[in-house]
């Protein structure tokens, strides 16, 4: 199957993928006029939309089709046109006393090293992770983990979790070694790899948990009234898991239950989302990073009292700053609207590499917001789209 594409000029654009398709915000060369493209995929549900930045041209669509279902798509050509992968990620046939997997969709992709060109990865619902070879046309179990003896140990029911099924995301590759690896499950936790994939290590010292009386069939259900904060335990959530670019050893977490910051070699977590003024806490899905400077990031607080209502606190948005690594945090709200309930998902916040750098997020209700100053100053580039599931900065060639 074949899709037609959006002709793109070269240049820095966001990709903003949607419940009802894809499109594509072009800027100008001082990123102050932005201009709205017609959309790509109408009516597919697009999950994530990634360029790969070894080449600047080829582009991934993870999508799921009124049709065929979850598939993957890949364009060569920037965008103007598109092809299916020849085989998407789908599990081998269940054996025998084995319990059947079906992939529902594809949620996350990342290009691999800079010294395997052609290499891809993605994450799935259900919680599997997967490998492409051959620049997405063709996609292959991880089975380090996939088939790990304790893998209905390890994921979710693919029943349970998140609204939208819980999911493999934040695959991250260290720039300077291509074995190892870092990546999330939500719900399950952060897990790394030095062997690229063959064997996986917890990652989750430090890490809070929720945890509730079980309910009566066994499975952990929280009750507004009987969440209680434990400084470890079971039931990671990782909302989402960044790396510094520059500073692989860094790495920042945005989670179900907080915000997060860790030096490797260490392997204990530090909650830096305890500096975080009270009356907002440090819930949310979303976390940016600067392009340089390590101890800057960006975070997206959300409502997480009571039922998680996971809109902005108090009907109030602003996006958070911290620029000495989680000690201190700034709050963001110029041009923001003094009143509005956005909720921001775990892919929809993206850092370009401007000076000063641009941060861009995009909300539910269809609104992509941008601040050319770090976040001193907010303006709305794009509304009314559906509702927004990523947002990626791309320099096209």
């Amino acid at each position: 199957m074949s899709e037609p594409g959006v002709e793109l000029a070269s240049g820095q654009t966001l990709i903003v993928a949607t419940r009802k398709g894809v499109f594509f915000l072009n800027c100008s060369p001082d990123r102050r006029e932005w201009e709205l493209s017609e959309p790509g995929f109408l009516g597919h549900v697009c999950h994530h939309v990634v360029l790969d930045p070894r080449d600047a041209r080829t582009m991934l669509a993870a999508a799921v089709t009124g049709h065929l279902g979850p598939t993957i798509f890949r364009s060569d050509d920037a965008g103007r046109s598109w092809v299916e992968a020849r085989r998407p990620p789908a599990f081998d046939k269940a054996k025998p006393g084995e319990t059947p997997r079906v992939v529902d969709h594809t949620f996350w992709l990342s290009p691999g090293h800079p010294d395997e060109p052609g290499v891809w990865y993605a994450g799935s619902s259900p919680q599997a992770l997967w490998m492409s070879e051959d620049a997405g046309a063709n996609w292959t179990s991880v089975s380090g983990f996939n088939d790990h003896p304790d893998y209905e140990l390890l994921t979710e029911d693919p029943q349970a979790g998140t609204p939208d099924g819980p999911v493999l995301h934040s695959i991250l590759i260290d720039p300077r070694d291509a074995r190892h690896m870092y990546f999330g499950l939500s719900g399950g936790g952060v897990y790394e790899t030095l062997d690229k994939g063959d064997t996986w290590q917890y990652l989750n010292n430090g890490m809070a948990t929720t945890i509730a009386e079980p309910a009566g069939d066994g499975v952990r259900e929280a009750q507004p009234s009987s969440i209680e904060w434990e400084p470890f335990g079971d039931q990671h959530d990782p909302h989402c898991v960044q790396m510094h670019p520059l500073h692989p050893d860094v790495l920042y977490q945005q989670n179900h239950c907080g915000i997060y910051r860790l030096q490797r070699p260490a392997d204990t977590w530090e909650r830096i989302g305890d500096n975080m003024p009270k009356e907002i806490g440090d819930i949310g899905f979303v976390v940016g990073l600067h392009p340089r400077d390590p101890e800057t990031c960006w975070v997206f607080p959300m409502d997480g009292t009571d039922v998680w209502p996971r809109t902005s606190p108090g009907g109030r948005p602003a996006v958070y700053a911290t620029r000495d690594a989680g000690r201190t945090w700034q709050r963001q709200d110029q041009g923001l609207p003094e009143r509005g309930w956005f909720t921001v998902k775990r892919q929809a916040m993206s850092v370009d590499g401007g000076e000063p750098a641009g941060v861009y997020f995009g909300t539910t209700s269809g609104e992509v917001w941008g601040s050319i100053d770090e976040g001193a100053h907010w303006q709305c580039l794009a509304q009314h789209l559906p509702e927004i599931y990523a947002v990626e900065h791309a320099t096209f060639a």
